[in-house]
């Protein structure tokens, strides 16, 4: 099997319009969440979320830079968020002026949990209030998820697989498996992959409330509603962005001199098999996942220095997964960091391990362990395991695991080392 390495990363978050706005903000303990703008949220149980911040914001985001107009008019704002990270990799690895025949050699994995609700929604009041004559011409591409790989696809000529993932909150982790395989097995020399998202929208918020599964007991204090592991936490903070990296295969890296940030060295995935949104009580899919992706990877437990968590904010989801971890990793919990970034920007959903995973990767770059956010109070069940509450964590890290698992049981685990 071929070796696979990160050669370019790209952000779009509620922390930043790039990488290093992000993770600067991450590490400095800073919040992105806030009271809902994109409308008015009186009525809904839940008016918190982690919403990507306009232009003019001092972490704002432009999205003129890498997306045309006319593409704008005519997509929803996830495949924007989408185009624009995989901009930003492909710049960072250098590989904007790649040869045709390079080309044929290089694709994308880049999917959504849910995609385009927010045109969904609008349209469907437009048909319901105007007919469907006034229905949108560009509202069917303009929505489906494989069409933020299709688009940037087009827009860079590639012309390798074509790839979008759909796994609810593990579509991030799983695109960057997935692509990593496709690599290994040799269908492709370069992939672009990741997740994107933008369900910050009435519908989407109601039915996330209505399922209980956000958020509603610091309508009045944003910053404190993303808690992950706290005894206060009361469901998650919706967040939107993307985040997609470059992965190359290892010699055709070296070759042209490309800057490696990590090696991708296990990936594990599984199914709870167990309920539609709760996860098995023993943490069964996550640890399975968990076991797969080490396994694989070659390395021993105790060389794991840091897991970037699923941790929601969710009562019984952060303790299931904690569990997984310390029955996983035995005496090994000791030696090694876990922290949740979702205290900072909100769960992204399709996004969120793809945006987490670059938050791994710079991790090891800066040898830091960014913070869990509210972690005021830890439940009963985080003794004894190091939670990086508060503050980012200076500490060696050469080995990263990363979770996200998601409704109907889905689960997936990445292990990235230092190369």
């Amino acid at each position: 099997m071929r070796r696979v390495v990160v050669t370019g990363l790209g952000l779009v978050t509620p922390l930043g319009a790039d990488v290093e706005t992000s993770w600067s903000n991450i590490v400095n303990a800073r919040s992105g969440a806030a009271r809902i703008t994109h409308f008015d949220p009186a009525d809904y149980p839940c008016q918190v979320a982690c919403e990507v911040k306009p232009a003019d914001h001092e972490w704002g985001f432009d999205s003129s830079i890498r997306v045309d107009h006319k593409v704008q008019r005519q997509v929803d704002p996830f495949i924007v968020f989408g185009i624009d990270a995989a901009g930003q990799a492909i710049e960072d690895a250098g590989l904007t002026d790649m040869t045709d025949e390079q080309r044929e050699r290089a694709g994308v994995s880049i999917g959504s949990g849910i995609g385009g609700l927010p045109g969904i929604e609008s349209e469907s009041l437009v048909l319901a209030e105007k007919g469907p004559r006034r229905v949108s011409p560009h509202f069917v591409h303009g929505r489906l998820i494989n069409l933020v790989s299709g688009q940037v696809s087009i827009k860079y000529g590639l012309q390798g697989p074509n790839h979008a993932v759909v796994t609810a909150c593990s579509t991030g982790a799983h695109s960057i498996g997935d692509a990593a395989r496709m690599i290994a097995l040799d269908d492709a020399d370069v992939m672009l992959a990741g997740g994107a998202e933008a369900a910050i929208c009435p519908i989407g918020i109601a039915g996330f409330a209505q399922a209980r599964a956000l958020s509603t007991n610091f309508n009045d204090e944003p910053t404190r509603a993303s808690r992950p592991y706290d005894v206060e936490r009361d469901g998650f903070v919706m967040g939107e962005g993307a985040g997609v990296v470059v992965l190359e295969e290892y010699e055709h890296a070296k070759a042209r001199g490309a800057h490696i940030y990590a090696e991708v060295v296990g990936y594990g995935l599984s199914g709870d098999a167990y309920h539609v949104t709760a996860p098995h009580p023993e943490g069964r899919g996550g640890f399975n996942a968990m076991k797969m992706a080490i396994a694989k990877s070659g390395l021993d437990f105790s060389e794991i220095d840091y897991i970037n968590a699923h941790g929601t904010s969710t009562p019984l989801g952060d303790e299931i997964e904690l569990g997984a971890v310390r029955r996983l990793f035995g005496n090994a919990i000791g030696d090694v960091s876990m922290s949740s970034t979702k205290s900072a920007i909100g769960h992204l959903l399709g996004g969120a391990g793809a945006v987490e995973s670059v938050f791994c990767i710079l991790a090891m770059r800066d040898q830091v362990a960014p913070p869990t956010l509210n972690l005021e109070n830890p439940s009963e069940g985080c003794a004894g395991v190091d939670l990086v509450p508060l503050e980012a964590k200076q500490r060696k890290i050469d080995a990263v695991l990363n979770n996200s698992f998601g409704f109907g049981g889905t689960n997936a685990s990445l292990v990235m080392k230092r190369v």
